[in-house]
């Protein structure tokens, strides 16, 4: 991700999305310093399945993430 990323407030928490091929199984597991949560209400599913796509469609692809860690090396 940008180090510049802007929107995606609680980023900062371990998150899982354990998913597969029936999606009613799908559990969502929060780690937050109250503590673990597990999640698996279709309403919070569906949150959590949107967070994550827009958490991809943010993320720098291959090239760009090859080039960030090329820049950040060179200025250590």
């Amino acid at each position: 991700m940008p180090f510049d990323l802007d929107g995606f407030a609680g980023i900062g928490y371990p998150m899982l999305f354990a998913g597969g091929p029936v999606p009613q199984l799908d559990t969502v597991l929060v780690e937050t310093a109250h503590g673990s949560a597990f999640l698996d209400a279709e309403a919070q599913l569906q949150r959590y399945r949107g967070f994550l796509a827009r958490l991809e469609d943010a993320a720098l692809g291959v090239v760009e993430s090859r080039a960030l860690i090329y820049q950040l090396m060179r200025q250590i």
